[in-house]
């Protein structure tokens, strides 16, 4: 890979991972409950997470799906359905002052790094940027181990300097982000990201 291939991942990666939606709310609803510690675990298994799909992108699975066009024509409606149902779930419904009390008695490293892990593994948007995005940007079929290694070091760098102004603003503003009205203004602008995402993806050929 080039220097200009590189910095076209991180990037693309960037701007997808600052992207309001189930694991940016997920982890400022944890950090709005349980303080930056318990968030930063969560943010943890996020990026293990995202490092599991690179793998699966480096080792080809991506090709695979492009190589047959229907069945990534599917998974690809089928992300659309997804996003589209997630925009409306935290339009009318979002982050509520219950789910944040609720996530107060979760605070432990492995429960919380366990649900980063999860959120991610079956998050449409960590899919849909692996392996219909990154195959534009990076070329799977001269990839070398030094050049998967980078890419692992930078998507852990990129990530966290991305996730970690949420959760420190989060943490630090708990007293204003918790009442009902800024809860509502989150959700709703998680749920227009989340909607202009689905709308982009439908779209692109």
């Amino acid at each position: 890979m080039t220097l200009a291939g590189f910095i076209a991942y991180c990037g693309a990666l960037a701007v997808a991972a600052a992207i309001p939606g189930p694991g940016i709310t997920a982890l400022v609803a944890r950090a709005l409950g349980s303080g930056f510690r318990s968030s930063l675990y969560m943010s943890l298994g996020l990026i293990l997470g995202d490092l599991v799909y690179l793998t699966a992108v480096v080792l080809g699975l991506a090709l695979v799906a492009q190589t047959f066009g229907t069945v990534f024509l599917v998974v690809k409606w089928l992300g659309v359905a997804w996003l589209g149902y997630l925009a409306w779930t935290f339009w009318t419904k979002g982050i509520t002052p219950e789910s944040i009390e609720a996530r107060k008695a979760k605070s432990g490293f492995l429960s919380n790094f366990l649900a980063g892990l999860t959120l991610t593994l079956g998050n449409p948007k960590t899919m849909i940027f692996y392996l219909a995005i990154t195959p534009t940007i990076v070329d799977l079929r001269t990839i070398t181990v030094a050049d998967y290694g980078i890419l692992v070091l930078l998507t852990i760098a990129v990530l966290l300097v991305v996730l970690l102004p949420y959760l420190v603003l989060a943490a630090r503003a708990r007293w204003f982000l918790k009442t009902p009205r800024a809860l509502k203004g989150l959700s709703r602008t998680a749920a227009a990201f989340m909607a202009g995402a689905a709308a982009a993806i439908a779209t692109r050929q």
